[in-house]
Order: C-alpha cells, then structure tokens, then sequence
C-alpha cells in the first residue's frame, strides 16, 4: 500500500520534529548555565545542549576578531548537532557575533543573544547612578554602547563600568566563596558604591554566581542580570518559528547536556554540581 502524504502534512511532520530538537546555548565557559537555567525554569518542556569553549575561557582579555572566530565555531558545533536555536549566554560573544551569525544562518536557524539589563537599572535607579560589571571586550561592544547612548544619558543616569578580570576564573573554579574572591568583588564594588550606585547591572552570565557574596558585603545593592529577559525572548521566538515543544519530559530525563571543549575532570563536575540547582538533571561530556 502507498501512503501519499500532501506537501503540508510533511511540513507539519518536518516542523514537528524540529520543535523537539533542542535549544543549544552557548558561552565561553560555565557562567551561561545562570541563564539556562532561568529559560529552563521558564521553558519547562525544553531540553539543552549546552557548549562551553573551556578550553579558551575567558573571553573578556581576548582580541575582537578572536572572540567572533571562537563563536562562530562553537555556534556551527550546535547547528551541526540539530539544535533547533541557539542562545549567545556570553555578553562578550553577543557584543561581537550576533549581527554576523543571523546573517550567516539565515531565519531557519534563529540565534538569541544578551545585552546587559541596564535599561530596567535606569528606569529603577533612585540614586541616578548605576553600576555596570562586565568585561572590557563587552563593554567595546556596540550593544552596551548604543544602550547608554540612547537610554541612559538621555534619562540623566550616569553608568559607571566595572571590570575585574579575575572573577570569571573564581566561577570556573567552583571558588566564589573564597576570600580571594571576595576581596576582589570588595575592590571593584567599593568605588561604585561609594559615588552612589543602587543597582548593580551583571553584565557577564557568570556574574549572577557571584550574588550571594556580593548581597552578603553590600546588601544595599540591588541586583539585575539578563536571564528571565532572555528566557522570555527565547519563548518569543520559538513560537514565532513553531518551534516550542509542547510534551512534557519524563521527571528522570536529562535536561542539560553540558560540553566543554576542554576534558571533563572531578573539579568541573563538582563545580556543575554547585552551579545547576538539583532540580534540573544533566549530564557532561567534552565536546569532539
């Protein structure tokens, strides 16, 4: 017997299957699990294939052209997997690569990315004084540039940059509770709240990690990063696309599956084991 299916219902078979592919998400190194695991919360039904670039981590001191190579090769690592999207969980990376991957993949293939969450800091701000903590090579970028230009100045908020490269390696580490951590969060904080800063925007996804520290020395400072902004931008676009997946996992399924370019040890898998609440199973690999 010869089934002839209509070019519609292979479409909607074709569809189908793309929307239970999974999101792909990628960052230089741990930090982009602070927002899978908001767009997971928010997203219940989704699985993730995560890339972390461990083996070049950190982004932050790295050359302009550097940054949109590395991206753009661990981006094609997650299409090449059948991810059905991609999210840049890297401020770094989305300064540099997002204009260029939607250009080379095209609407078929949608890419998210991050900017840090300043304009709500703005609209909050009582003081008139926010604070920004991101890389150098974030804040070279366009994005946080064109928000500052556009947003804040014109609301008379003045934005102070922080940067500290040594925090990224802390979170890496699984050493965000160390007094070396604490003592370099203290000397680039200090200054800031000093000249009045209320809300402290995290403008690198392995900031959020840092929170309980930051709250236990300045708890006057309020906190804001960028996850739930992407985990709801997320949503957006894979309905636009049809691209949601509707049925739910079993509760023993993994939901993130996390690959490093540099070799699974003992000391990442107890620094995941800190950073992924354990309502969300997952599993590790290093990437090939």
């Amino acid at each position: 017997m010869t089934v002839n299916f209509s070019c519609d219902s292979r479409a909607e078979h074709a569809m189908a299957s793309r929307a239970h592919a999974p999101i792909g998400i990628f960052d230089s190194g741990v930090g982009g699990l602070s927002v899978t695991q908001d767009i997971a919360s928010y997203l219940p039904h989704e699985q993730f294939l995560y890339y972390a670039d461990t083996a070049h981590v950190p982004y932050g001191p790295r050359h302009d052209d550097d940054i949109r190579q590395l991206t753009a090769q661990g981006i094609d690592w997650l299409y090449q997997q059948g991810c059905k999207a991609a999210v840049v969980a890297c401020n770094t990376a989305s300064a540099f690569s997002l204009a260029d991957l939607r250009q080379h993949y095209g609407p078929n293939f949608p890419i998210i990315g991050l900017v840090p969450a300043l304009k709500p800091a703005v609209l909050q701000s009582q003081s008139k004084v926010v604070a920004v903590m991101a890389t150098p090579a974030t804040f070279r970028g366009a994005l946080i540039q064109d928000v500052i230009e556009n947003f804040a100045k014109p609301a008379a908020v003045q934005v102070l940059a922080l940067t500290c490269l040594d925090l990224v390696p802390y979170v890496e580490a699984g050493e965000v509770q160390s007094a070396a951590c604490r003592d370099s969060l203290v000397q680039v904080l200090a200054p800031a709240v000093a000249q009045g800063a209320d809300f402290l925007v995290q403008g690198c996804t392995h900031y959020p990690f840092l929170n309980p520290v930051i709250q236990a020395v300045y708890p006057q400072l309020k906190l804001i990063d960028s996850g739930m902004a992407v985990a709801r931008q997320t949503a957006r676009v894979l309905i636009q696309h049809g691209l949601q997946a509707t049925a739910a996992h079993a509760s023993n399924a993994i939901r993130i599956h996390y690959y490093g370019t540099a070799l699974a040890d003992a000391q990442l898998q107890q620094t995941l084991k800190h950073l992924i609440r354990p309502t969300f199973n997952w599993a590790m690999y290093t990437a090939r």
